[in-house]
């Protein structure tokens, strides 16, 4: 269970919401309360840093954000940030410094970390990415699953119920998603670690791996850091 905790899978230093995610033991413990906290570190963001764009919506004066973005609150859109054609943010999402939100993606209550790149028609619900972590085009995070029941955690030693009905993945820090990979309800991908393109993922894959397919999983030939 240790590779599941919060201090093990990010770098909280990487991120406006680390002093919210310490007060967590586990990532999914803190998708509930991503508005509020997204609410109250809002009204501390320094004026001369950030405008506040309506409603609990709070963007960097350095990020860039295109015309046809959609932009609802609560949302932060931090320092150096991109906001690409057509990207709808559909509030309490948290988009790191120098994060990247492309074309036609979709947000909702989520917390990107400094870096993240969800560059191309990517759809992230309720889920955390960490630190540089990288979504190829057309992944994306399921977040509900087909019976509306209950999501668990299929770890190897156990069944993690989360009492979430809405649960996408946590992705730790410097994880590389393939292009067309659903991640199912409740999946967690440690930090370094690769699935394959078009793959479909459930439960835990390691720190380190590659995730090639169901049943199929390496580990990488270089240290973790």
């Amino acid at each position: 269970m240790d590779e599941l905790e919060i201090r093990i899978l990010f770098d909280l230093t990487k991120s406006l919401a680390g002093d919210y995610l310490k007060g967590f033991t586990y990532p999914w413990e803190a998708l509930s309360g991503i508005g509020e906290m997204i609410v109250a570190l809002g009204k501390t963001l320094p004026e001369a840093e950030y405008n506040k764009c309506g409603e609990n919506i709070w963007v960097a004066k350095d990020a860039i954000v295109a015309p046809s973005a959609c932009i609802n609150g609560p949302a932060i859109i931090g320092r150096g940030a991109e906001v690409r054609h057509c990207a709808y943010i559909r509030g309490n999402a948290l988009v790191g410094a120098k994060a990247v939100v492309g074309n036609s993606t979709e947000l909702k209550n989520v917390i990107l970390f400094d870096g993240v790149q969800v560059p191309h028609y990517n759809y992230v619900g309720d889920s955390i990415l960490g630190y540089k972590s990288h979504m190829g085009a057309g992944s994306i995070t399921s977040n509900v699953k087909a019976d509306k029941s209950f999501v668990f955690i299929h770890a190897q030693d156990a069944e993690i119920e989360t009492g979430l009905k809405k649960m996408g993945a946590i992705l730790g820090d410097n994880v590389e998603i393939g292009c067309g990979a659903v991640l199912n309800p409740g999946t967690i991908i440690c930090r370094q670690s690769t699935v394959y393109p078009l793959s479909s993922v459930r439960g835990v894959v390691g720190p380190g791996s590659i995730y090639k397919k169901a049943g199929d999983i390496a580990g990488k030939a270089v240290p973790l850091v």
